[in-house]
């Protein structure tokens, strides 16, 4: 059995219950009996549904989420000067990001409250898994974007699953102010990350990690948008030391870009309440947020945790971004090459230690936004296909 509890004032709700936010304002978080959970982390073929002990769900709307590789960083934890130096990449989940392992979770709760339609507000990612599990499940689906500030491809999945494409004037925080109305006023379930039962599921990359890895890293580095996934990993962390299975906890690290850091604003300043970004702005569209829905559990992840968050510039994030693909042949879009960027800055800024164990955390595929890259570089003219030519440039 689980509950919601406000993670304010402890307010505790019924399952059944469809509601995402406390009535004193704040938000919620799922508590399940960590007493009947199973110690199942034996590394062998990790997934989401793997650890159905702890997801508080019976139905099961599944893509075969999860088990995504765990890469050991052979170039660049040596270009950095790094001991141990692992990738999580999440670009190899269904539709090609870590929002499929929260839109499992969601979905399935969806179909156990007998709803019928479904709806998110988004960048990309978002709209492009609620769709694809949609139409998995028979639901109608619903997407609010912000017009003109999301990549094609993944606005071309959302179409292609057969969501209803609702584009906006405005930006993310105000798209999703707009869907959380609609959604009380016409009975649409919501599954944006304050829905709790989204964060559930994304829980489930710690325990991947930990079956993967066979212990707690030291770190964890990760991009932060509307704040969730920070969150998440945390609390499953924090499960897994629960339920009696590790007695480690690693050290929470999120970055945001410069143009949209008001949880890294947050942090430096020691605020106990978020200013948001009226107009956030970088190229990776993903963590284009100014207003986090999730900053309460992410800044209290950071803290208890004792992480750190950091800002990087849109230059330094294309610049890992080519790092990661030509030296580990990794390709993530802007928003995931952040980790690596934020790793780069916080080593050479001596704020993290080199001898930690580190996870980066990649949300999602390059090519779910390759403008940033087919637009900073130079393809050579065209020559001609004989030997003389061919020598000058091959070598003999």
């Amino acid at each position: 059995m689980h509950y919601l509890r406000c993670i304010t004032c402890g307010k505790r709700y019924e399952p059944d219950d469809i509601v995402y936010n406390c009535s004193c304002g704040s938000i919620l978080e799922a508590v399940i009996d960590l007493s009947e959970v199973e110690n199942i982390f034996d590394g062998v073929n990790p997934s989401v549904w793997k650890y159905s002990s702890f997801l508080p769900v019976e139905k099961k709307a599944s893509l075969h989420e999860g088990g995504t590789p765990l890469y050991e960083s052979i170039n660049l934890k040596k270009d950095i000067g790094y001991k141990r130096l692992f990738i999580k990449n999440e670009g190899e989940n269904p539709t090609c990001s870590f929002k499929d392992r929260g839109m499992t979770v969601g979905v399935s709760k969806a179909l156990e409250l007998g709803m019928k339609k479904v709806a998110c507000a988004s960048t990309g990612n978002t709209s492009a898994s609620l769709a694809a599990y949609s139409a998995h499940a028979n639901l109608e689906c619903f997407v609010m974007i912000p017009s003109g500030k999301i990549a094609l491809g993944k606005l071309a999945q959302a179409i292609i699953y057969g969501a209803k494409v609702i584009p906006i004037n405005g930006n993310f925080d105000q798209a999703l102010e707009a869907v959380m109305s609609a959604s009380k006023a016409f009975g649409i379930y919501l599954l944006n990350s304050i829905n709790p039962y989204r964060l559930e599921g994304q829980k489930t990359i710690a325990f991947e990690i930990y079956d993967q890895l066979g212990e707690v890293p030291d770190r964890i580095i990760l991009p932060v948008g509307n704040a969730g996934n920070i969150s998440a990993i945390w609390k499953g962390f924090k499960e897994l030391k629960g339920a009696g299975i590790t007695d480690a906890l690693p050290k929470m690290s999120g970055i945001q870009a410069q143009g949209s850091m008001p949880m890294v604003n947050m942090y430096i300043k020691g605020e106990e309440t978020l200013v948001p970004e009226k107009n956030p702005d970088t190229l990776a569209t993903a963590i284009r947020i100014g207003n986090p829905v999730s900053w309460q559990k992410a800044i209290n992840a950071v803290r208890e945790s004792k992480g750190l968050m950091e800002s990087v510039t849109d230059e330094e994030i294309l610049a890992a971004q080519r790092k990661l693909s030509s030296r580990e042949g990794i390709f993530v879009e802007p928003a995931s090459a952040s980790s690596v960027a934020g790793l780069m800055k916080l080593h050479e800024n001596g704020d993290i230690d080199e001898d930690e164990t580190t996870v980066l955390i990649t949300t999602g595929h390059g090519l779910k936004d390759p403008n940033a890259v087919t637009e900073s570089i130079k393809i050579m003219d065209p020559i001609d296909c004989d030997m003389d030519t061919l020598r000058k440039i091959l070598g003999e």
